[in-house]
């Protein structure tokens, strides 16, 4: 196959063009381009080769092989997301990006656009616009390459999926000084589950210019669409009466025969970029993130009697969202010289704001009986939609200004010092409650140490504040008071064989105040209302191995350990699992040339959640703890390049077919679940120019 090639007017190599399991510099943390080792934060990159080796066709993919991140997908199409215990809401493309609505994302997010996920864990406030203290994702997007290539992906599976992915790039004008580059696709598959299926369309347009030797100016935008038949909203109840864990079958699914959940994202981006004198950059950037979502669900709440299976009930819903994010982001960086040495230095300011309008249309019939769930077959008469309507139509602006410095204290010693100053504004309404803040100058301190022993390993530290903004309302409707609090990181970053290998040790600790934790639902809704929990305290472990250990071998494996405390002493926050570790690698077969054979394996530690009282049998009034105990996943791979230019790769995917339940985070007052898919294979058959 031949290597896509980065045009040369970006200073950071695409991770598509290298083929590797490592990547080079990246400017998630700072904005300067900066090494594995020069960075005081974890982090992990996702490299294109990755994704392509084991199929990770969807940022759920990505991170669940991510080192010390649980994908929460609490439902089929609504997904949540926590690393160190919290939740993860900074989403940044390029390193541009605002906090995700409600801290989720809706449908199927493909990684067809990108070349590269970025995973800074801890905060990263000076950057990230909060110091929330989970972890930065940043989405690298696919560039314009300087020759002409061309690639087509055709996969099959099973339940009927079908996957086709097209990329062109190349140079647009006779001169080169143009370049462009489109990736289209369609999927659309059936499901493990009950009546559910998905459908996506995607597309991605970007546009390079070089306007002068020194200036780069670069347009884009992406398009995709997921729609998705009988989607769950909620999931399985997990407890009967007596407090007894159901056990239904894997493809038992709650949701009706009518329902449906589609939802599009529109992303456009528009990015100048000037060479100055002395080795300096400025670049502006302005970005749109709109993400519209339809639906028609149902829900079924209560829980069953343990000999009947009756107790659940309908709660049938029309729910709308339009969420609406712009951001302009202007920055420069470059070296100064002070005291005999070379430092850089960046100065920035950022404005942004993010409109939200949703609205809930409640249908009749809410509290009606229903059928035992092993005789469900999602037969509902659709009701009519008019028994009565709720929603939110709120705006929060942002301006910050930010400065950070990476000072060369000495020839093996290296300080990185920042701070970010933040205006905030939030204007409007939710369900009635009305919803105005603000914040005047917020401070957000950022400071780490690098030290290298010598040239293959570094110790660091960093420590930096944390101020989040909260979606969540209480009881009253209101939002949450921001999360305060502070975050500490000490950590060994270690290269191999020519920098073909990164390892990592880190240790970490939070502290955080007013945390928001469900504290019940409102009346007559599964809406869920929340309350702030202080010293909450989170600290950890995390060991990371990446990179091409020969030139057969390539391998990534990563653990992670967090213990949660509240106020009291007493362990939080029991969803998470204590204990996540991952490892895959691939192998190029001796003696069969163009044949690699690999594997993945995804284990996590036992997870509970405390659901509330049993009110039958001999143990009523008794708390009901669920609890999912550890497992394990694993998956296989090969890839064989049979033809000039061709290639077929062969996933199967939880091969052992370990059943276990996707998350125990609660959605309203207790945590309903659905399972993991079973085993299940596909077969990718790709042509490159």
């Amino acid at each position: 196959m031949k290597a896509l090639e980065v045009s040369a007017e970006r200073g950071l190599v695409s991770s598509e063009s290298s083929g590797s399991y490592t990547s080079g510099a990246t400017t998630t943390s700072m904005k300067i381009e900066l090494s594995h080792r020069e960075i005081p934060q974890a982090l992990t990159v996702v490299t294109r080769k990755q994704m392509d080796d084991f199929a990770q066709n969807d940022i759920n993919d990505v991170l669940e092989g991510t080192t010390g991140v649980t994908v929460e997908s609490v439902e089929t199409d609504r997904t949540y997301y926590t690393s160190r215990g919290f939740d993860i809401n900074n989403f940044q493309y390029d390193g541009v990006g605002l906090p995700a609505v409600y801290d989720n994302v809706q449908g199927e997010l493909d990684t067809a656009f990108f070349d590269r996920v970025e995973v800074v864990r801890g905060a990263n406030g000076l950057m990230a616009g909060s110091g929330n203290p989970a972890a930065t994702v940043n989405f690298i997007r696919k560039r314009p390459t300087a020759q002409t290539n061309a690639s087509v992906a055709v996969t099959g599976g099973s339940w009927d999926k079908k996957r086709i992915v097209g990329d062109v790039s190349g140079e647009v004008s006779e001169s080169g000084a143009v370049r462009g580059r489109v990736v289209a696709g369609y999927e659309d598959k059936d499901s493990y589950l009950d009546r559910y299926s998905n459908e996506k369309q995607m597309f991605y347009g970007v546009l390079e210019a070089d306007l002068t030797d020194t200036t780069l100016l670069t347009l884009g935008h992406s398009i995709q669409t997921s729609d998705t038949d009988s989607p769950l909203w909620g999931a399985l109840p997990l407890f009967y009466t007596d407090g007894t864990a159901t056990d239904f079958a894997r493809s038992t699914s709650t949701a009706s025969d009518w329902s449906y959940w589609d939802n599009t994202q529109h992303n456009s981006f528009v990015e100048l970029q000037q060479e100055l004198a002395g080795g300096w950059q400025a670049k502006g950037t302005v970005f749109r993130l709109e993400n519209d979502s339809e639906s028609e669900l149902f829900y079924q709440y209560g829980t069953p009697d343990p000999q009947t299976g009756d107790g659940l009930l309908a709660y049938p819903s029309q729910y709308d969202l339009n969420a609406e994010q712009w951001v302009v982001d202007a920055y420069a960086t470059g070296p100064f010289e002070l005291a005999n040495r070379t430092h850089e230095l960046v100065l920035g300011a950022t404005w942004s704001r993010s409109e939200t309008v949703d609205e809930s249309r409640y249908g009749q019939g809410i509290g009606n009986a229903l059928p035992p769930l092993n005789e469900w077959d999602g037969n509902y008469p659709r009701p009519t939609f008019d028994n009565g309507v709720g929603g939110s139509d709120w705006t929060d602006r942002e301006a910050a200004t930010y400065a950070a410095a990476r000072w060369t204290l000495t020839d093996n010693l290296t300080a990185i010092t920042g701070v970010r100053l933040t205006w905030l504004d939030s204007k409007g309404t939710s369900y009635g409650a009305e919803k105005t803040t603000s914040y005047d100058a917020i401070e957000t301190p950022y400071a780490g140490l690098i030290y290298d022993l010598n040239d293959n390993h570094s110790v660091y530290a960093s420590y930096t504040e944390i101020f989040t903004p909260q979606t969540e309302l209480d009881i009253n409707r209101d939002r949450l008071d921001p999360i305060d609090g502070v975050n500490y990181e000490l950590g060994l970053k270690s290269e191999f064989l020519n920098d073909r290998v990164n390892t990592t040790v880190a240790l970490f600790q939070t502290e955080q105040q007013n945390v928001a934790d469900v504290a019940g639902t409102f009346a007559g809704t599964p809406e869920a209302y929340y309350r702030g929990i202080d010293g909450l305290e989170s600290q950890g472990l995390e060991l990371e191995f990446v990179g091409d250990v020969t030139d057969r071998i390539q391998l990534f494996a990563g653990y992670a350990y967090v213990d949660i405390e509240d106020a009291n002493g007493s362990s939080a926050k029991s969803f998470v699992p204590k204990h996540l570790a991952q490892l895959r690698g691939t192998w190029k077969v001796p003696g069969i040339e163009g044949l690699q054979v690999g594997s993945k394996v995804r284990w996590q530690s036992a997870i509970s959640q405390e659901q509330g009282v049993a009110t039958t049998g001999p143990n009523a009034g008794a708390t009901i703890v669920t609890e999912q105990k550890s497992y394990a996943v694993v998956d296989l791979m090969a890839s064989y390049d049979f033809a000039h230019d061709w290639n077929a790769t062969l996933n199967v995917n939880n091969v052992t077919d370990e059943k276990y339940i996707e998350s125990l985070k609660k959605f309203g007052a207790s945590a309903q679940g659905f399972y993991g898919e079973p085993v299940n294979a596909s077969l990718t058959v790709s042509w490159v120019y």
